[in-house]
């Protein structure tokens, strides 16, 4: 059996949401929560359990409704729980944290439009050859001072809503916890200590003297290199990949998600969104344990 859990972040759900979503899911029951942590005080989720077969017909209905009304959906199997799994794996760059810090980078360059462009048919999934999309936005960093960088940390780059919740619920469930990104180590590292991830998978920027030289130095870590990331760990940790949640946004989050159990599309683009498990299109990232039981 399936439940369908639906949350409102903006504000409660309404009888209305409720009694259409119900006449669309055919629950056996319906209990409310509220998310302690999301701005509204009444009910704005709720566990429909039970659910019919969730085919291709119920689930268009499911999306077309809560698009049009903010909703966030996910159907996951009945007693689910977030200890089921042993290893959270995420993407960083607009999703663990608020920006794409390449573009980012290249604002002190002033070449920032130049790269987000490239970055966002990357993501789009419009440039198949992402290693050499990385090498041709990092080549236009060349000479950024490192300084930069830093500053860019403590001053540009946050994390997104509920990212510090859900890691510390992973952790406290048991799970491993780690970042796979084609970002960079100079902000990986600093997240890693900060947030404990267990494992880092990140890309190295070349330095000369005390600036960005425009290189990346040994391997790219690209969509496959994220999914052979994941698998080796989960190897490592004696488990299977049915056992792993990966949460991603971009095109090359697509291999790492594909070879897991459950994958959440995190305000992702449309193509990584129709093939994730789940989506959170409006809410923060603590939103999906309320997906657990």
């Amino acid at each position: 059996m399936y439940h369908l859990v639906i949350q409102r972040h903006t504000a409660p759900l309404s009888q209305d949401n409720l009694d259409h979503l119900c006449h669309i899911a055919a629950p056996i029951s319906l209990e409310k929560f509220a998310d302690d942590h999301g701005p509204n005080r009444g009910h704005n989720g709720a566990r429909l359990r039970d659910i019919r077969a969730a085919g291709p017909g119920m689930r268009r209905a499911l999306d077309g409704y809560c698009r049009e009304h903010h909703i966030d959906w996910a159907i996951v199997p009945a007693g689910l729980h977030l200890g089921d799994f042993k290893l959270l794996a995420m993407d960083m760059d607009s999703t663990l944290i608020n920006i794409e810090t390449v573009d980012e980078i290249g604002a002190a360059v002033g070449k920032k439009d130049e790269i987000a462009a490239i970055t966002a048919a990357a993501m789009r999934g419009e440039i198949a050859d992402y290693a050499t999309s990385l090498r041709q936005r990092v080549a236009l960093l060349t000479g950024v001072p490192l300084a930069s960088l830093d500053t860019l940390y403590t001053d540009t780059l946050r994390l997104n809503p509920g990212a510090e919740t859900l890691l510390s619920a992973a952790q406290a469930a048991g799970l491993k916890t780690q970042l796979v990104t084609g970002g960079f180590t100079h902000f990986t590292d600093r997240l890693k200590q900060r947030l404990g991830f267990d494992r880092v998978a990140a890309n190295v920027l070349g330095v000369k003297g005390e600036a960005l030289d425009g290189t990346l130095i040994g391997d790219i870590i690209d969509g496959e290199a994220k999914k052979k990331a994941v698998l080796a760990f989960c190897d490592d940790l004696g488990c299977d990949p049915g056992e792993v949640l990966v949460i991603g946004d971009g095109a090359n989050d697509l291999p790492m998600m594909n070879a897991v159990g459950f994958s959440v599309a995190y305000h992702a683009k449309p193509k990584v969104r129709e093939a994730a498990t789940a989506a959170i299109d409006h809410g923060g990232l603590d939103s999906l344990l309320h997906w657990f039981e």
